[in-house]
């Protein structure tokens, strides 16, 4: 694992929060069976198992991020959805890239310590002609000293899979 940065989880005690009011301001609005598992979950970055009950809610990861270190996203703080366990689960233990979060396609987005959106990465598995790795596409990104935050996303659906922070 690069010592640039570390993987994060959604912490516990905002996991605890979303169980109850997610960042969209509703209770999760929907907790599912899921059928054939394979979903990533934010709690534990791992993958739901088939025929077990995940609950899907609203995350704002930048927000978070800003009231955390005092950041300012502005225009590029985002709401979306998220698959979480409904009960508390044994979280992230690092360390590396947790095996739920890869994917064919994938997207990296870089952000200053004041929020701002510097650039991206976008891997895709599918090419198979030489695309970055995870690992590859976030030392290429924290290889400047201005990137504080890296996230991990869905290309398909633009979900925040994982957010990455240097160290």
């Amino acid at each position: 694992m690069d010592e640039t940065y570390e993987m994060r989880a959604i912490a516990p005690e905002v996991l605890k929060q979303l169980r109850i009011t997610d960042d969209a301001g509703n209770a999760p609005r929907l907790v599912v069976e899921d059928e054939e598992g394979g979903n990533p979950l934010r709690c534990c970055l791992g993958r739901s198992r088939p025929h077990e009950t995940i609950a899907l809610v609203s995350y704002a990861p930048l927000r978070r991020w800003a009231r955390e270190t005092g950041a300012t996203p502005g225009p590029y703080s985002e709401v979306g959805p998220v698959f979480i366990h409904p009960e508390e689960c044994d979280g992230w233990t690092g360390p590396g890239i947790a095996e739920g979060i890869r994917g064919q396609r994938r997207v990296l987005r870089a952000y200053t310590a004041e929020g701002n959106i510097l650039g991206g990465r976008l891997l895709n598995d599918l090419l198979n002609d030489g695309q970055p790795t995870i690992e590859e596409g976030l030392a290429e990104l924290y290889g400047d000293p201005r990137v504080a935050a890296v996230h991990v996303r869905a290309v398909e659906f633009g979900c925040f899979l994982a957010e990455t922070r240097r160290v």
